[in-house]
């Protein structure tokens, strides 16, 4: 069991608040972040504080840095040190563990507010209709634009940057703990699953698992996701992420059977020697002289191909 380091400024001591901004990090700095939600302290009248997770950075000069900054800060803050990763699941267990308030936000640390009211929104929407789980959104605004990203800006804005009315057509879709609100009675009846190992799909399968017992809403409070992917990268992620996406094959397949991967996986099964043909997927996914979408199409198929295996 990893033993953390627990460390709150003054501000914490005496605060009462509704939401817990819960943000989990390794081996970025928040600090930015931090200082957008920070500007919004006089409005909000103590109802929010921040959690901070250091899931296994072990960099102790970035965690005296970000101690100088929680000390400063106006919101009550908590940050929680660990000297090794326990997982995006367990980490967000623990967050929560840590939380004080009835609603928790889950924000990713590479998120940036995209309004300058968006804390304040969220407590709001707590002080009036106190949702069981809300989603606020994604967007790319304050994205980086370099060539590099352009598939992963191509597919995200496609796949994930969702506007409210489409998003509450399938409400347990569109939920990434990136930005999501969920109320903390919610929270203790269905936590996320620390079966899930790597990258991708606690979140959804989480979602599925809530979305039976508990309403979903979307709102539009977004979020613009700054980390974007390489398509070296984005690939190996995916990779990482078969064994989730079985998971949830296996415990949601009513859900998961109307989702355009499911039925793309099934179809590229039917192929003779897929695995032989699946490295050329990703060998176009990954050559730059190609159009951007016939590269995204491309790394979408190899993605489909290694979820072929769990279908």
């Amino acid at each position: 069991m990893t033993r953390p380091v627990l460390m709150d400024n003054a501000r914490r001591t005496s605060a009462n608040p509704a939401v817990s901004v819960l943000i989990p990090f390794l081996r970025d700095d928040p600090t930015e972040l931090l200082g957008l939600l920070d500007e919004e302290a006089g409005t909000l009248g103590g109802a929010v504080e921040i959690v901070l997770l250091d899931d296994g950075t072990d960099d102790p000069a970035l965690t005296a840095r970000l101690t100088s900054v929680v000390l400063a800060m106006a919101l009550p803050v908590r940050l929680i040190s660990l000297t090794r990763n326990e997982g995006r699941s367990k980490g967000r267990n623990r967050l929560a563990a840590s939380a004080r308030g009835g609603s928790l936000l889950f924000l990713d640390s590479d998120m940036r507010p995209d309004q300058r009211r968006f804390l304040w929104t969220w407590a709001d929407l707590v002080a009036r209709e106190d949702p069981a789980v809300a989603f606020g959104g994604f967007s790319l605004l304050q994205a980086p634009t370099d060539t590099r990203f352009s598939v992963h800006r191509a597919m995200a804005t496609r796949s994930e940057c969702v506007p409210c009315v489409e998003r509450a057509r399938t409400p347990e879709k569109y939920v990434y703990t990136s930005n999501l609100l969920v109320r903390r009675d919610v929270f203790r009846a269905e936590a996320f699953d620390p079966a899930f190992t790597g990258w991708g799909w606690e979140d959804v399968e989480w979602a599925m698992r809530v979305s039976r017992r508990f309403a979903v809403v979307h709102v539009d409070n977004p979020a613009t996701h700054m980390g974007l992917d390489t398509v070296e990268a984005l690939a190996g992620k995916y990779e990482q992420s078969a064994g989730n996406f079985a998971r949830v094959v296996a415990r949601h397949p009513d859900i998961i059977g109307t989702y355009p991967s499911f039925k793309a996986a099934r179809l590229l099964k039917r192929i003779p020697a897929l695995s032989r043909v699946r490295p050329w997927m990703k060998r176009a996914a990954v050559a730059g002289w190609m159009p951007t979408g016939a590269r995204a199409f491309s790394l979408r198929l190899y993605r489909a191909a290694l979820y072929a295996e769990a279908v």
